[in-house]
């Protein structure tokens, strides 16, 4: 076996840790324009909330009479 460097200069296959680092950044810009899409999609209600009313008000007790 020699230890002088080889004239061979084939590049090495991926490993499986590149391969898993290239899918988690793709997985991650997914992701990212996914939420950036939903942030259009939800940013000009997020101060207007008028348009949320209840469909049930509930009124409160007045005194503790009707306990007695």
């Amino acid at each position: 076996m020699s230890t002088l460097p080889s004239s061979d200069n084939r590049k090495q296959p991926a490993s499986v840790y590149t391969v898993m680092l290239l899918l988690s950044m793709l997985f991650m810009l997914i992701a990212v324009i996914a939420m950036w899409m939903e942030l259009q999609r939800w940013a000009p209600d997020y101060y207007r909330t008028n348009t949320a009313n209840p469909s049930v008000m509930v009124n409160p007790v007045s005194s503790m009479s009707n306990f007695g």
